[in-house]
């Protein structure tokens, strides 16, 4: 059995227009602020950083308490709209991230996909219910802390 790929996608509705939302995530630092504290995530690359299309960021952090190291690069800029991220070097056989921004009003419709694949072909399937349930749990807490921060005045970006 081969290695399989997965989807992950989440629609999050947040209540500020897109001028505001976007920079917000076009700032790496933010994605400490969105991430569930207990990964220990944090950005390894020197500051600041200029986002934009082959920016490399590196990151360090812990998945089921395993410290692990995760290099990615933004392979698609397109402010505000657009970007993508794919790991270069990090814990799955693939990942590549998409996020995307819509405005509706005065209001934004943020969209992830999340096009991911385990290492280790069979026994990497194994791990899939424990890596679907924590994808879940992360991109939850995300959501919870986008609201959280932005029905706030105005997040610092």
């Amino acid at each position: 059995m081969a290695t399989r790929t997965h989807i992950l996608e989440r629609t999050t509705h947040v209540p500020r227009p897109l001028a505001e939302v976007f920079p917000f995530f076009a700032n790496a630092r933010n994605l400490e602020r969105i991430t569930p504290p207990g990964m220990g995530f944090r950005i390894a690359s020197a500051h600041p950083l200029d986002m934009k299309r082959n920016l490399m960021i590196d990151y360090q952090l812990r998945i089921a308490g395993i410290p692990l190291r995760w290099r990615s690069q933004i392979a698609e800029w397109d402010p505000p709209h657009s970007f993508t991220d794919v790991q270069v070097t990090g814990p799955y056989a693939e990942w590549v991230h998409r996020h995307e921004f819509h405005a509706e009003g005065e209001h934004t419709i943020m969209c992830d996909v999340v096009r991911y694949s385990l290492p280790f072909g069979v026994l990497g399937n194994l791990a899939l219910p424990f890596v679907k349930r924590q994808l879940r749990d992360i991109f939850d807490y995300r959501e919870l802390a986008i609201r959280c921060l932005f029905s706030q005045p105005t997040p610092s970006q």
